[in-house]
């Protein structure tokens, strides 16, 4: 026990020092009366004052304390209610002593009792205010609290500096405010000054940091304010009221994670039918890129579908460690064997050595680069990992003789202007291509749209962003894209295996492409903010346009040709047979790629992909912009 610290004692102990303190009250008080009343310091010199007196009022007064129950107080809650009950007791002694005089014909003049009221209730009030000055200034001496001020003299600020005086951490030293006509007054000790005093303060060690406590702000007011401070060499923090702490309201709570499906312009798509359970039940299934937001999330359905075996492929340690330990469990109470396997899509002995080894039924070839300007800016890496990496997978599956190969495709695919959608479209000519010699083994293809809440998108970066308080940052005023859920895209991926014929297309049907500045503001007004524009120059989140990134599109598309598409068993699910190249131009690609990467070319790489994508171009913003006007 650290006996330094009297906040360390036992509740026993320090009830005990209360007792034994008001009850060495009583009797001085009384004495204290006899001597006020009669004129003299010796009061006990007269003949008619009893010991019996003060002996009785002492024993009624410890048993009143008890019941009224003062020694509960808490010495650090000291505040007006406490006084009132301090109050109460001493009218209590009061009226004990006026009882005591007349039930047992002691003497005692008619005023003493009120006396003796009047002199316990000082007494006590000053013996509890000592002690608080004195612990006070113990822990300003012996402790290391931080010296902070308070922005904000209102009753938010009253309220924290109340608070932090029973802290262990803080203390409150002075209150700043804008408000003129608070400037010099005290509150809890500590004088209200103009915020000009903050910065010589900083600067010499008085104060360590400044609590913000006007909660009335909008946080567009409390981030420019906050701004402001930021070249005060201390620490910063805005604290809401403790009223909406404990009403929920605070704003910190405000910014809570939103739901991807509270940003569909749509309602979200049932795929939840037998047929995909079905597909999949019994067999052992491998999921490339297992570690990643589409490839995780997939795992995760498979559970649903009692798999015999889902063996993770995955080149990352850390990713691979992460679904392996967050799925072990599940698949354990599903009777599903559970398999982690580090590797990569490039190294043909070890694909081919897992497939053999786990006898894989089903490839879901997840795996792929997939953020835009990291692969615009790393061609080669991009190209090999999404491009060679697929040729590789889909031979060892057709060797081996499975059943199905599903590879998760985008969008961007679509006449793409970027090398990472580039990429993508030639994975699904090598899938094509590897269609027409493909014996037993069903190839097909799903193409997303961006999938929010996956890595690398916008819904974490714009979180992100709301919570620092903004800019929230958007490319351009007039990009669109289609959306859809990780469920959602996780779930269509498992469909397509089950509806696949060998060859063809799964696209979900998204509805409308969603305006990303529309996405950003329905993300702000879900976190309780406002937009800060010309038109509300007060509000809390401003957004920023950051002009296009290299390879970037103002929309996306699904189809190369919408003539292709045909229905599914499930309305919102369709497909699509497009052309493709012949099986020697794949050939001819795939012998100008391998000699790119090998010679680490990148002129070639960027050459090979405007000769063999179709609709391949480079974006540009006024082009782009005057074709969708």
């Amino acid at each position: 026990m650290k006996w330094a610290d009297p906040a360390a004692w036992p509740r026993w102990l320090k009830k005990s020092m209360v007792i034994a303190a008001d009850g060495a009250l009583i009797p001085i008080s009384l004495y204290t009366a006899f001597a006020l009343r009669i004129g003299t310091i010796a009061p006990h010199q007269y003949a008619q004052v009893s010991p019996l007196y003060f002996l009785i009022t002492l024993a009624g007064g410890v048993v009143v304390l008890w019941a009224l129950r003062i020694h509960r107080m808490k010495l650090h809650a000291f505040d007006m209610h406490a006084v009132a009950r301090i109050g109460a007791f001493a009218a209590a002694l009061t009226f004990l002593a006026i009882a005591v005089s007349y039930l047992f014909g002691l003497w005692a003049p008619r005023s003493v009792p009120l006396i003796f009221g009047a002199v316990f209730f000082l007494n006590a009030v000053a013996l509890r205010m000592i002690v608080l000055g004195v612990l006070g200034y113990v822990k300003r001496v012996a402790g290391s609290h931080v010296p902070v001020a308070i922005y904000g003299a209102g009753a938010a600020g009253t309220q924290l500096a109340n608070a932090l005086r029973q802290s262990r951490e803080l203390r409150p030293v002075i209150f700043v405010d804008d408000n003129s006509a608070l400037h010099g007054i005290i509150i809890g000790g500590a004088r209200v000054c103009h915020p000009s005093v903050l910065e010589p303060m900083a600067r010499s060690g008085q104060i360590e940091r400044v609590l913000i406590a006007i909660p009335s702000m909008t946080m567009g007011q409390r981030e420019r304010l906050t701004k402001t401070l930021e070249a005060l060499p201390c620490e910063v923090q805005a604290i809401p009221s403790y009223v909406d702490l404990v009403s929920g309201k605070s704003w910190v709570d405000d910014l809570r994670p939103v739901s991807p499906d509270e940003l569909l312009e749509r309602e979200k798509v049932d795929l939840d039918i037998p047929e995909v359970a079905k597909a999949y039940a019994g067999r052992s299934v491998m999921v490339t890129g297992a570690g990643g937001s589409i490839g995780s999330e997939l795992c995760r359905q498979l559970i649903d579908c009692r798999p015999s075996r889902i063996v993770l492929f995955e080149r990352s340690e850390f990713a691979l460690y992460e679904i392996e330990r967050t799925l072990r469990t599940a698949a354990e109470q599903a009777g599903i064997a559970l398999v982690a396997r580090l590797g990569s899509v490039i190294d043909r002995p070890s694909l081919d050595a897992v497939i053999a080894d786990e006898t894989v039924d089903i490839i879901l070839h997840a795996a792929a680069y997939k953020h835009v300007p990291l692969v615009e800016d790393n061609e080669l890496e991009g190209i090999r990992n999404n491009v060679v990496g697929t040729r590789i997978v889909a031979a060892a599956a057709q060797e081996a003789g499975i059943e199905r190969f599903i590879l998760v495709s985008t969008d961007k695919a679509v006449r793409p202007t970027n090398i990472m959608g580039a990429s993508k479209r030639m994975a699904e000519l090598v899938v094509q291509d590897t269609q027409k010699r493909a014996g037993s083994t069903l190839f097909s293809m799903v193409r997303f749209g961006n999938v929010l809440g996956s890595s690398g998108s916008v819904v974490p970066l714009f979180q992100q962003q709301i919570r620092r308080g903004g800019p929230v940052t958007v490319t351009h005023a007039e990009v669109t894209r289609y959306f859809m859920t990780i469920p959602e895209a996780a779930r269509l991926v498992l469909l397509a295996g089950a509806y696949s014929e060998g060859g063809d297309l799964f696209v979900l049907d998204m509805g409308s492409p969603v305006r990303i500045i529309d996405l950003a503001k329905r993300m702000i007004g879900l976190a309780n903010r406002t937009v800060r524009d010309d038109a509300n120059p007060d509000g809390d989140i401003e957004i920023v346009f950051t002009g296009l990134r290299p390879g970037e599109k103002l929309f996306e598309e699904l189809l190369i040709d919408d003539d292709s598409l045909v229905t599914t068993p499930h309305e919102k699910i369709l497909r699509a047979h497009e052309a493709g190249l012949s099986e020697i131009e794949v050939a001819r690609m795939t012998r100008q790629i391998d000699a790119a990467l090998a010679s680490r070319d990148r002129d070639s790489v960027r050459q090979i992909v405007c000769r063999f994508v179709d609709g391949y171009s480079v974006a540009d913003d006024a082009e782009t912009v005057d074709s969708i006007a």
